[in-house]
């Protein structure tokens, strides 16, 4: 679940700034921030996951789950990252552009 809103917290962020008149897509870019909170957590969860699909000898269930929740887990944080990392590049552009 956490894996699945750190993939669409960036494309909310950016819908937001779509369809709202008050938001600008700078302001909108905390959504990386959410990105990377979730994809982090969703990260801890699957390895909780799997720690616990092993103790059990999979009697438990989740070993798909655990799978797809890490790897959403990181294709968030990934894009979390990539768009903090815009944001910052975009600031520094704009600051020297100033001078």
């Amino acid at each position: 679940m956490f894996g699945l809103l750190a993939v669409l917290a960036i494309p909310a962020g950016v819908a937001l700034s779509y369809y709202s008149e008050t938001v600008t897509l700078v302001q909108s870019s905390s959504s990386a921030g959410l990105a990377i909170i979730f994809g982090l957590y969703a990260i801890v969860l699957a390895r909780r996951g799997r720690e616990k699909f092993a103790r059990t000898i999979g009697r438990a269930g989740g070993g798909t789950a655990s799978k797809i929740g890490r790897a959403l887990g990181w294709l968030g944080l990934c894009m979390g990252i990539s768009a903090g990392l815009a944001v910052g590049f975009y600031g520094l552009l704009t600051l020297f552009a100033k001078s």
